[in-house]
């Protein structure tokens, strides 16, 4: 069964990485984060990306750990953007501004969460994945915080919790082992430059993309 999933693993970043590639030569087209991509989302104070793997925290909620890592490579750090659960996110439509939204992680299939429990190194707010095939509960949501009306591809922008005011945030605790030098990620109460991230690698989904469409939901 090992073998089975790390092979299953390798198969989807290599997937990714032919239709992200394939993605590149029409930039003009792929202005927005949409309904359905899937993305990197990058810290951009601390340079890491939002991560996470099946290691649970082992203080706290006792739920599935996320960190930040410096790696761009790491097929664990890809994740999809969906609606909440009572409302509509049509795929390919652009997210906008303020809108809610699920943070789904690709390979464990748990989504973005947070709650009252205190985080293990900097005692911020824990962030932990959460659910089963996508399935979780209302702590799953976040609003998107940027400066216009929808979000673009190269803005930094802010994840607020809908469920308890804090701000997705990094601000440079590092674990030790099993997972040696990622940064912790967390919950912070205030607005402010740990906070700010950036769509990176993925692929970003259009309406009109049937034949990328399609590739895209075999993932």
């Amino acid at each position: 069964m090992g073998l089975i999933y790390t092979l299953r693993v390798l198969i989807k970043s290599i997937l990714v990485v032919i239709l992200w590639s394939k993605c590149e030569g029409r930039e003009s087209e792929f202005n927005y984060v949409t309904c359905g991509s899937l993305v990197k989302l990058l810290n951009t104070r601390h340079n890491v990306r939002l991560h996470s793997h099946d290691v649970k925290y082992g203080s706290g909620s006792g739920q599935q750990s996320v960190t930040g890592v410096e790696s761009a490579d790491d097929a664990n750090s890809y994740w999809r953007i969906r609606g909440k659960p009572d409302g509509t996110c049509q795929r390919g439509v652009p997210i906008q501004c303020g809108q809610a939204v699920r943070i789904t992680h690709m390979t464990t299939g748990r989504n973005l969460h947070t709650h009252h429990f205190s985080s293990p190194l900097s005692n911020n707010q824990e962030v932990s994945a959460f659910g089963e095939n996508g399935e979780g509960d209302d702590l799953d949501v976040w609003r998107v915080q940027c400066d216009g009306s929808i979000w673009e591809r190269d803005e930094a922008v802010r994840f607020k919790h809908v469920g308890t005011d804090a701000f997705l945030s990094v601000t440079g605790e590092q674990y030790g082992n099993p997972i040696q030098g990622q940064r912790e990620v967390h919950g912070m109460g205030t607005a402010n430059q740990n906070n700010y991230w950036k769509a990176m690698e993925g692929v970003f989904i259009l309406p009109s993309q049937e034949p990328l469409r399609h590739n895209h939901e075999e993932l």
